[in-house]
């Protein structure tokens, strides 16, 4: 489908339907030319540890972070409210999250004692979903904002309703 709708259309947005699934076709003949001379007890599916996901994720999240905050420090220091509102959110989901899970037997007997309404203001692997997803929200606005930078257009954050951030985008500065 996605070749011919680039064939058919020759735009380059179709042209990444064309070639991305090839890519990421290859990738799994890859993976599977490499487990199949392996012991059945070693593919990472049927290894109940969660570490190899959580060592990836913190290091790609930490690359984030390097190259966000050399942005934000050299390149475009107006960002910084954005950059820095991000990562804290962020961060302080990570935080709920890690409290949860050191606190989980403690935190379910507390609940059990407190009102219900009360008791939901607790549910920190709740918060984590919640304020990693507004982080990564704004971190999604930040790296647009900077890309279009980048590609010489004038983007404007709004805000719907007052409170919901987006980015507008002005026509392409001329040379």
């Amino acid at each position: 489908m996605g070749s011919w709708c680039f064939h058919m259309t020759l735009k380059y947005e179709m042209q990444l339907l064309d070639e991305l699934p090839m890519i990421y076709s290859c990738c799994v003949f890859v993976y599977c030319m490499f487990e199949c001379f392996k012991m059945k007890s070693s593919v990472y599916l049927k290894v109940k540890e969660p570490i190899f996901h959580q060592v990836m994720y913190g290091v790609l999240v930490f690359t984030l972070v390097l190259r966000s905050i050399y942005i934000v420090t050299w390149v475009y220091p107006w960002l910084r409210g954005l950059g820095y509102t991000s990562l804290g959110i962020f961060l302080l989901g990570f935080l709920f999250w890690n409290i949860d899970n050191i606190f989980c037997d403690s935190l379910r007997n507390f609940r059990k004692k407190v009102p219900p309404i009360l008791g939901v203001t607790t549910q920190f692997h709740a918060w984590w979903h919640i304020l990693t997803g507004l982080g990564s929200y704004l971190h999604i606005l930040f790296s647009l904002y900077t890309r279009t930078l980048y590609l010489r257009y004038r983007p404007k954050v709004k805000f719907l309703f007052g409170i919901w951030p987006v980015i507008m985008f002005e026509p392409l500065r001329k040379h």
